[in-house]
């Protein structure tokens, strides 16, 4: 007894020591800012699910930006425009599932939370914004004031103009927290790293609000009962934007990450072979070639080219319509300038060879599935290939959060519609100029771009100004589906992708009878839990379809 008493006290001497997790956390090593970059990183470059459905699928091809429908793809170019409700309910889900890890990084650093931090909270009240900006530019109606309320199962679909109007409040608000502090705090309260959009520098997402205002309100500005626009405008006008080249928000992609924790363009591309590949828009080649643009090298690949032969049918409907399609498609080589050859064989069929590697051209958007096989993938250009590197395989092209250059795209565009002040001039070359050095072009091509191309020229009628500034920035969001396929939608350019298509021949009509597409349809998944709310929507919004037009759009 006496030598078991001996050694429990002695035992006892040590015991908080020896019961004290090696691994563990004290006290001062614990911080909200570990509850940062999740939310920070699934909303930019989620898993592949999404990545793949939402933003290629979907957002990267309503911009205009990127075509499927070539001889190698497995769908036609038709594909998303016709309704599918798989793909339709992946983006849904990630998007409407998206708040709750944010949500949960705010409660806890809100007034009374566990980790409270108001510079941490302004933060979050940012990123929800951007988020919420995102969400409803893509259905239009959706649950905002009661989406993160534990006490709602079933929360109501806010119209856009309330929605925007609660992110400028937001934003606002963020603002003012923030004043002129530059970080989170010191040490574990510092979100340092931890930030992936702005490295802790709390200046510069007050910049980033800013900026984030000016384009809610620039979007809204017009829009029916949107009072709110142009006092958001001139708030924003009169502050700090987002400004230089230190400036670009950007999110480095994870190379070494899951693509089922978080995805890359690679991930799809390398994934299915060919079948998922897609290529460069006619669109967007031919603004960046026919305009001397110097990004034209740095966005896409010169067309493979080669040897190709355009099979005639021997029988069926399609015999008739062989010569139509094979002069579509030399009719797009021509534009381009390609140098090739065409040659009729004996069965009717058509050899068409064309240099390799020399010539820039952009495929169709939304040609039909008949088409494929005159489509042939050599013909067209594909991305750069910093956009579709796998993980592992050399550089990959940072997520696009928000750049300088759209600050002042935005800024010459209040100028032009006599809402902003300055030159609207300097400030679309500035916005240019930014553009182009994001992606690296050099200062002496920019400065001949600047001075020779009428593209650089605020030189017209307002509408005709107001195209070229909307052009520009469409080309600037290149890699950012999203913001780009709101721009068409918002300003009408560029003018033949907002015009959709009409030739069924050609171009696959989709569900929407060649309507350029305006939104996506809701999930099943909210449509089948909240059937009441979701009724709603649709009697204030409009159809549930494609085509019905959001509050702000032109």
């Amino acid at each position: 007894m006496f030598i078991a008493v001996f050694l429990l006290s002695n035992c006892t001497d040590d015991f908080n020591e020896i019961n004290t997790k090696p691994d563990s956390f004290t006290v001062d090593e614990v911080s909200a800012k570990y509850f940062l970059t999740t939310p920070q990183y699934r909303l930019y470059a989620p898993d592949r699910y999404p990545y793949w459905r939402a933003h290629i699928i979907h957002t990267d091809r309503y911009s205009g930006q990127i075509c499927f429908g070539h001889s190698s793809s497995w769908w036609s170019d038709e594909l998303g425009y016709a309704y599918n409700s798989g793909y339709t309910d992946a983006a849904w889900d990630w998007l409407s599932g998206y708040v709750g890890s944010l949500d949960n990084f705010m409660k806890l650093t809100a007034p009374g939370g566990e980790f409270e931090n108001e510079y941490m909270y302004a933060i979050g009240q940012i990123t929800k914004g951007l988020y919420f900006q995102m969400f409803s530019d893509v259905f239009g109606m959706i649950p905002y004031s009661e989406a993160t309320n534990p006490d709602i199962v079933l929360p109501k679909f806010d119209e856009q103009r309330a929605i925007y109007q609660g992110i400028i409040t937001e934003l606002d608000e963020a603002i003012a927290t923030i004043g002129d502090a530059t970080a989170t705090g010191v040490a574990v309260d510092d979100v340092g790293d931890n930030d992936i959009y702005c490295g802790g520098d709390l200046q510069k997402w007050k910049r980033l609000a800013n900026t984030l205002k000016l384009r809610i309100g620039m979007r809204a500005y017009g829009a029916p009962g949107a009072d709110f626009a142009q006092t958001a405008v001139s708030s924003a006008l009169n502050a700090e934007l987002l400004d230089g080249e230190s400036d670009n928000v950007l999110m480095q992609k994870d190379e070494e990450i899951s693509q089922w924790g978080s995805a890359c363009y690679g991930d799809v591309w390398y994934n299915f072979g060919a079948g998922s590949d897609w290529t460069m828009s006619k669109t967007m080649i031919d603004l960046l070639r026919d305009n001397n643009d110097p990004r034209l090298a740095i966005y896409a690949q010169p067309a493979v080219g080669g040897t190709h032969k355009l099979e005639k049918p021997t029988e069926g409907a399609e015999v008739e319509n062989f010569e139509m399609r094979v002069e579509y498609i030399l009719g797009i080589l021509e534009d381009a300038g390609v140098d090739y050859t065409d040659v009729t064989l004996e069965d009717g069929s058509v050899e068409v060879t064309m240099p390799e590697n020399m010539y820039y051209v952009g495929q169709p958007t939304r040609l039909n599935g008949k088409m494929s096989s005159f489509a042939r993938y050599n013909f067209f250009s594909k991305p750069a290939e910093v956009v579709i590197n796998k993980k592992n395989n050399g550089e990959i092209r940072p997520e696009l959060i928000m750049s300088s250059a759209e600050a002042y795209f935005l800024q010459a565009e209040a100028a032009v519609r006599g809402i902003g002040t300055g030159s609207a001039q300097d400030l679309y070359q500035e916005g240019i100029r930014l553009a182009m050095k994001l992606w690296d072009v050099s200062d002496a091509d920019i400065d001949t771009y600047l001075a020779t191309e009428d593209m650089a020229m605020l030189n017209g009628t307002e509408e005709e100004n107001l195209e070229k500034i909307a052009t520009q920035r469409w080309i600037a969001a290149f890699t950012d589906g999203f913001e780009a396929w709101a721009i068409v939608r918002d300003m009408g350019y560029p003018a033949e992708l907002a015009a959709g298509v009409e030739d069924g021949d050609i171009f696959g009509l989709g569900d929407i009878n060649g309507n350029y597409p305006q939104r996506m349809r809701y999930g099943n998944g909210v449509i089948n839990t909240n059937g009441d709310n979701y009724n709603a929507a649709v009697a204030i919004q409009g159809p549930d379809v494609q085509d019905t037009k959001l509050w702000w759009a032109k």
